[in-house]
């Protein structure tokens, strides 16, 4: 099943949760919707499943015009983030819900919907839990018996809210990589929201970062992290050091600093670097010089806050020390210089 979403807008009192959504999920993909409370990913999440009804604009199965369809004739899987179980059910008899409230015309016989129980059963790898109650499970076992629900009705599309959002980060770790085979298994086209940047990366085929209600970029994982689109987009995802300077005759400048800047207009700019992109440099060749104010360790990784004359953020350098060197120190004169970085004008 392919999904179209073409100008969708929902608005609330003063506020644009939606703001002219246009996007296309081939059939087959995982698509993670990321960004900050308030982005309006749920919105979009919620207008799609027919939960709620955009303002204007279409949402598309394939060719068919789902726009004021309800959620049951949309026949779309909903995973909420906190399981929404009947407590005073079995996890056979959740499972089983969507297809025993089907009307009585479309209802399998009670000897299909059992045997389609125990097939999602053993597919979420929980084949000896049919009898037990939401109360006798663990977090990651309710979101699979939910996950599981979702499927039953073998949806047109799944679509996952905060789907981890409940589990300990250990558990959670453990679940999307389960998340990520399952799909590779079953091919459904998926949707899934979150606003954790490490689950978005490693469990979708594309990715697609909201803020305020619009989309700032759409692209696979590698593409957004490494290219990012907008100065949002490079701050939102991992870590970034920013550099105030100008574009002259496509090079930018700050103090010695001199980069190559040909795609970026002349004026006012920033210059944006990853920690681990910020590299040691010899003095003298053009490089940045900075001052040693602080060394962190964590593990085999060690972060270096560095000042900079003149700017009155501290930038991060970030290497990984397996111990046979010694690190910076604290007070230490060094000169810096990007591997990779990404230039963008910005109006003073």
């Amino acid at each position: 099943m392919q999904l179209h979403l073409q100008g969708l807008t929902k608005h609330y009192p003063g506020v644009a949760a939606l703001d002219g959504i246009d996007l296309d999920i081939a059939s087959g993909e995982l698509v993670a919707l990321l960004g900050p409370s308030g982005s309006g990913k749920t919105t979009l999440l919620r207008v799609i499943a027919g939960l709620l009804h955009a303002d204007q604009g279409r949402v598309l199965f394939d060719d068919i015009d789902a726009t004021r369809l309800s959620l049951r004739e949309r026949n779309v899987g909903f995973v909420f983030q906190h399981y929404a179980l009947f407590r005073h059910m079995t996890v056979a008899e959740n499972i089983a819900f969507g297809l025993r409230s089907r009307p009585r015309a479309r209802r399998p016989d009670k000897a299909t919907i059992n045997k389609r129980v125990q097939e999602l059963l053993q597919l979420v790898q929980l084949p000896e839990h049919g009898g037990r109650y939401p109360d006798q499970l663990s977090g990651g076992q309710k979101q699979r018996i939910a996950l599981a629900r979702a499927l039953a009705i073998d949806p047109s599309v799944l679509l996952l809210d905060e789907p981890f959002g409940a589990l300990d980060a250990k558990v959670r770790v453990e679940l999307r990589r389960w998340l990520r085979k399952l799909h590779e298994r079953t091919g459904q086209t998926t949707l899934f929201v979150t606003h954790d940047q490490d689950e978005a990366l490693e469990l979708a085929d594309r990715v697609v970062v909201m803020r305020a209600g619009k989309v700032e970029q759409v692209g696979t994982p590698d593409q957004i992290y490494n290219a990012p689109a907008t100065p949002y987009v490079f701050e939102f995802i991992g870590r970034a050091n920013v550099l105030e300077g100008r574009v002259e005759q496509g090079r930018f400048q700050s103090g010695a600093l001199q980069l190559d800047a040909a795609d970026t207009q002349d004026g006012p700019a920033r210059l944006y670097v990853r920690p681990h992109d910020l590299v040691l440099s010899e003095p003298g060749s053009g490089a940045l010089p900075a001052r040693v104010r602080g060394v962190l360790r964590l593990g085999g990784r060690v972060t270096s806050e560095l000042e900079i004359a003149g700017h009155t953020r501290l930038l991060e350098q970030e290497t990984f020390d397996a111990g046979a060197a010694p690190g910076l120190s604290v007070g230490e004169a060094v000169h810096l210089r990007p591997a990779r970085y990404r230039v963008f004008a910005h109006a003073e």
